[in-house]
């Protein structure tokens, strides 16, 4: 049997919510096992508080940081030097990093060059470029939770150009001749590529977000098998 992965946890407790501290430990227990959990801030600081009320309960770990000087945050600093210790001195498959406003894309970049798979979680308000250097982001904020009607979520879907073209290509890279992708291997190809999550946009499944865009066709075959094609693609190979 294979031993489970082991999770190293590194959270901004400046920048990240603490009522979310459950559904992100259940997310991660999907990848393996959290060994080393840590929470740094200014713990006197009572915008804290929150944390403090679950530290315990979630078996996390407080690290304190002073702030010595007004505008500089320590509490990144030291978290980026635990990670990288932990990098070199711990036996860790996986890091997360939890935080809503500061960019650690050094960071992110410097431990997928070492071969770790990186994930991230954070509200709406984190840089674009922290987002998308992650293996795999989710949102911890409301949006991104509630459902949707279906109407409201295709016409934001649509507009999201990077979005659709991230579909189109990871179907493109495995389609057959005849333009259709099974959904299993364009959901691989887009986990090894980006940081893309279908929760992210409101929808459980990824066939439900392919369902939700007219742009694309969907078909089943023996009963199970869910099929994608670009409708764009289909047009073309008509005319």
């Amino acid at each position: 049997m294979k031993d489970k992965e082991k999770i190293a946890v590194f959270i901004d407790a400046d920048n990240a919510p603490a009522k979310k501290v459950d559904k992100m430990l259940s997310e991660l227990a999907r990848y393996g096992v959290v060994s080393i959990r840590k929470a740094y801030g200014n713990w006197k600081n009572q915008n804290l508080q929150p944390w403090e009320d679950v530290l315990h309960e979630f078996a996390i770990q407080p690290i304190q940081q002073f702030d010595l000087t007004k505008g500089k945050n320590a509490t990144d600093m030291a978290l980026v030097i635990d990670a990288m210790d932990i990098l070199y001195t711990k036996n860790i498959d996986i890091i997360c990093l939890v935080s809503s406003d500061c960019d650690f894309t050094p960071l992110v970049t410097r431990a997928l060059a070492d071969g770790k798979f990186v994930i991230g979680f954070g509200e709406r308000k984190a840089p674009d470029a922290f987002v998308n250097s992650c293996s795999r982001f989710l949102y911890l904020d409301e949006e991104g939770e509630k459902e949707q009607p279906v109407q409201k979520q295709t016409k934001n879907i649509k507009s999201d150009t990077r979005l659709i073209s991230l579909l189109r290509q990871a179907i493109e890279a495995v389609e057959e001749e005849n333009g259709w992708a099974m959904l299993g291997p364009i959901g691989t190809h887009i986990s090894n590529h980006a940081s893309f999550d279908q929760r992210n946009y409101g929808f459980k499944k990824l066939s439900d977000l392919f369902m939700a865009i007219d742009l694309f066709e969907m078909k089943k075959t023996n009963g199970s098998a869910i099929w994608v094609r670009d409708k764009r693609k289909m047009k073309l190979q008509q005319k």
